[in-house]
């Protein structure tokens, strides 16, 4: 880009630095005044000592001519990008292009003008448009789970009128039927980063500490609301850490100072102190959200609905015909055979197809075990030069699946039928644990 300004006063001086052209007569107590201090022409500054203080400026000998040519812009120009700006700024940047000079815009990734939202953000929210559908990055959500966790979420955050809503949310059921992955899937839809807990943190050699923790990550979640942001508190698995599991089972104080501790959250969630800590001073309400097998081992005043909204979660013939066909999507298995392995298996878990799935690898990490050698295991898969091994989808037939599948049940009934551990306390022989193989002459 070349600019020509040409500046007269009377008798002319002439400099040229960088393709612009000045004209400008030094002595004149007019070009004085125009520049009192400095006089910037390219990378250096020239001071100018001021010769009068006053001076008899005309108009008439005042000309500014200003030609911009963008053919002569080179590849060396430090500003080459001022002229040809087609940046994505940030939406009330973006509002005033066309309005100025192209010469006052941002080059691309220049500086603040660099665009760090997209514009979608800054739309407002009763403007935006949102699709209630159950998918998340192709993964089935169970329309009924997602509606009772999304309203209690809400409701959370609302502020209805004569209604208590229960500050908790507990959601139980049988083992391996995904009630921590459809959790993780609505947070992800709604876009909260939850502050999770597990039932191995709600106890400590410390009496008190577990209590403690739980009422730190409640105020973690409150702030993170404070900053503008849905957030919520996630404890997996509450029974294993503060249930009561049969007689055997000690009940001890962090046991009684985690169901207190989320009592008195339930009662008072604006209102979470900190040991030492007894300042008059509100937070902000944080939607608990709790999974568990069997909530019938918990303190029975915790439950009870003022505190805590119960949800069994039994998911039904369509919520796992849709989560299958999330499994198996990448594999391109049709979807009537996804229906087949379900009726087949209909007593199992959830987890019990993903497990299927990961059985039908076997066959090709075994054979390229056997290609590289097994002392070479190591060197190839921990730190290595080489990139991890990668492998093409192998083919899941429905004969292949139900075949996986058979051999897991097999395992599941021979830990149910065997039971060594009573063997052993019995005799010292291994019992009945070789019967299947003497019966099939493989002993």
């Amino acid at each position: 880009m070349a600019a020509s300004v040409s500046i007269t006063f009377g008798a002319a001086n002439k400099a040229e630095r960088n393709g612009i052209s000045v004209q400008l007569n030094l002595n004149s107590s007019s070009a004085v005044n125009l520049f009192p201090c400095t006089i910037f022409f390219g990378n250096r500054v020239k001071n100018v000592t001021p010769r009068a203080k006053k001076s008899n400026f005309s108009s008439d000998n005042f000309n500014v001519v200003a030609e911009v040519d963008e053919k002569k812009q080179t590849e060396n120009d430090r500003w080459k990008g001022l002229v040809t700006d087609i940046s994505d700024d940030q939406q009330d940047i973006t509002r005033g292009k066309g309005m100025v000079d192209t010469l006052f815009q941002a080059p691309m990734g220049g500086g603040t003008h660099d665009a760090v939202l997209s514009s979608y953000d800054y739309i407002s929210t009763g403007l935006r448009q949102y699709q209630f559908d159950n998918n998340m990055n192709g993964c089935y959500i169970a329309p009924a789970f997602m509606d009772k966790l999304v309203i209690q979420i809400a409701k959370n955050f609302m502020n209805l009128p004569d209604i208590k809503v229960p500050l908790i949310l507990g959601i139980w059921g049988g083992k391996g039927q995904g009630k921590t992955f459809q959790c993780e899937l609505v947070f992800a839809k709604m876009g909260i980063n939850p502050i999770s807990m597990s039932a191995g943190e709600l106890e400590s050699g410390n009496a008190g500490e577990p209590a403690k923790l739980i009422r730190q990550r409640y105020r973690e979640a409150s702030d993170v609301i404070a900053k503008g942001k849905m957030c919520a508190l996630f404890i997996n698995d509450l029974d294993a850490g503060a249930g009561r599991l049969g007689v055997a089972t000690q009940y001890t104080v962090n046991n009684q100072m985690v169901n207190a501790t989320l009592m008195n959250i339930a009662d008072n969630p604006t209102n979470v102190q900190l040991p030492g800590m007894y300042n008059k001073q509100e937070n902000f309400r944080v939607p608990i959200i709790v999974t568990g097998n069997d909530f019938s081992t918990l303190y029975a005043p915790l439950i009870r609905d003022g505190r805590m909204e119960k949800f069994y979660w039994a998911p039904t013939r369509e919520d796992r015909i849709g989560v299958c066909f999330g499994i198996f999507k990448a594999d391109n298995v049709p979807k009537e055979d996804i229906v087949k392995l379900v009726d087949k298996f209909s007593g199992q878990s959830i987890d019990f197809f993903g497990a299927i799935k990961a059985r039908v690898y076997d066959d090709v990490v075994r054979k390229w075990i056997a290609n590289v050698g097994v002392e070479n295991v190591g060197k190839k898969l921990v730190n290595s030069r080489e990139k991890l091994p990668e492998f093409e989808k192998p083919r899941m037939t429905l004969e292949k699946l139900l075949e996986y599948g058979n051999m897991l049940v097999q395992e599941q009934e021979n830990v149910k039928r065997v039971q060594l551990s009573e063997k052993y306390l019995k005799e010292a022989a291994l019992g009945d644990a070789n019967e299947d193989a003497i019966k099939n002459g493989t002993f």
